[in-house]
């Protein structure tokens, strides 16, 4: 597994049924991309931008074609109830098929993501979330413009187009600074 990629080592993380093939492809991502994903059910078809450094990922389930940036949490937001002495609030997030989770964003509790909604970047979202919405701030949602793709399409600007619009910018910048 020494030479595996990170999208061969989801694939046995989260796919195996093998006990320790799972465990040994869950530490090298760990060590590796500092990631932990782990889902009761999840489609092969997602797809994690950036290697996934710096999730954790612990859901019940992620649907098709969900894709989660860099620094992103899903998990449960259970608490222990010391009177009744047990855990309550006890599950992880159910995310429905075309979610966008963007950069920091955190996504906890028993809540459901609705279909072809963004959770944009560090936002803190603990209560369900209706499909065909962004998500933001804190628990804040608005309905999607639907002639646009926020944050990720699959056809995706190159770094190249991204690096040469930036250039210009700079260069535009740099002159009225010049002028002032």
């Amino acid at each position: 597994m020494e030479n595996m990629t990170f999208e061969e080592l989801i694939k046995i993380n989260c796919f195996s049924k093998e006990a320790s093939e799972q465990k040994q492809a869950a530490e090298l991502l760990e060590q590796r991309y500092c990631c932990e994903i782990r889902c009761a059910d999840m489609d092969e078809s997602v797809r994690f931008a950036h290697h996934a450094r710096g999730c954790t990922i612990v859901a019940a389930k992620l649907s098709k074609n969900v894709v989660i940036f860099q620094n992103v949490t899903i998990g449960s937001n259970m608490r222990y109830n010391k009177i009744k002495k047990e855990w309550e609030n006890v599950g992880s997030p159910i995310i429905a098929e075309n979610v966008i989770i963007a950069d920091g964003a955190k996504v906890l509790g028993q809540i459901t993501i609705g279909k072809n909604t963004v959770i944009g970047a560090g936002a803190i979202i603990t209560k369900d979330i209706p499909e065909n919405s962004v998500a933001y701030g804190i628990n804040q949602y608005k309905a999607k413009d639907p002639d646009y793709d926020l944050v990720f399409n699959p056809d995706m600007i190159s770094g190249e187009e991204i690096m040469r619009i930036d250039a210009k910018r700079v260069a535009e910048f740099d002159k009225m600074q010049d002028h002032s």
